[in-house]
């Protein structure tokens, strides 16, 4: 037993092991790990988002912190965590050498046969979940979202969904949220090319979200991101928008946030430059 109990101990520290150190610790039972245990199942499923962000369990209203620490979606009941498990089950069955590694929410999880068609020589795992914001790619990247993976290369584009919380998180906090993602997949994936996808426009000039995602944008510049020589920031605002700051309609759908399968096309021309030789 004496000798047996180190390696237990040791197997423990592995499994909570945490990827970064994170500006806030939450109450969380389990901060990393796959499988999630039933303490950690029953805290993700049984409480709503709002009841789990950093400083709820001090009772304190701490907005700015939302975006940087790991937090776990929740479209009510277990069905954001079902399109997670089902993510880890692809990632787990394609453990090893992949080319490119997808990480968003709906823009990235609806690539689908745009992808195909525009890198059919480019074989990627796609983690992108609808809905999602920088604090919950936080948490499934730490809660086996790529464990076994060897991407060649990285794309991530996430921060659109935090936009709706910029009224209280401000613009700094979700600027550094996605600065926080490109850590953590930095940490996780050293050898790997990553590309940041800058948010796309969406709606209209003079409406708050689209000014808002321009300010993010703007702030997302000040941190710097290409200092590391393995980062590539793609910035495709003018791309996707006319002279007079308009969006380009027919690259995206009837809601102007998402694209159509020109604006996807528009996307691939721009992102292949930077995934040649990866």
């Amino acid at each position: 037993m004496k000798r047996l109990l180190p390696i237990a101990l040791l197997a423990l520290a592995v499994f909570t092991a945490r990827a970064l150190e994170y500006p806030h610790v939450t109450d969380e039972p389990q901060k990393s790990g796959w499988p999630l245990t039933a303490e950690e199942r029953a805290y993700v499923v049984d409480k709503p988002e709002h009841e789990r962000r950093p400083g709820r369990e001090i009772n304190k209203h701490l907005p700015q912190l939302w975006p940087v620490v790991p937090t776990a979606g929740h479209f009510g009941g277990d069905a954001w965590l079902k399109l997670h498990e089902a993510h880890v089950r692809t990632v787990q069955a394609n453990a090893g050498p992949v080319d490119v590694l997808l990480v968003g929410d709906s823009i990235t999880i609806q690539w689908g046969d745009s992808w195909a068609k525009d890198f059919p020589n480019k074989k990627a795992i796609n983690i992108g979940i609808g809905g999602d914001k920088t604090q919950n790619v936080l948490w499934r990247l730490d809660h086996g979202g790529v464990e076994g993976l060897q991407p060649k290369a990285i794309v991530l584009m996430i921060g659109h969904n935090n936009m709706f919380f910029t009224p209280e998180t401000g613009i700094e906090a979700a600027a550094k949220g996605i600065g926080m993602c490109v850590k953590n997949l930095r940490e996780k994936f050293p050898d790997a090319p990553l590309v940041i996808a800058k948010i796309l426009p969406a709606h209209a000039p003079g409406i708050r979200f689209y000014e808002d995602i321009k300010l993010t944008n703007a702030a997302l510049d000040l941190l710097k991101l290409e200092g590391d020589p393995k980062v590539r920031v793609l910035d495709l605002w003018t791309d996707f928008t006319n002279a007079d700051g308009t969006i380009k309609q027919e690259l995206f759908t009837p809601d102007h946030i998402h694209l159509s399968s020109a604006g996807y096309a528009v996307y691939a021309e721009r992102l292949k430059p930077l995934l040649e030789g990866e």
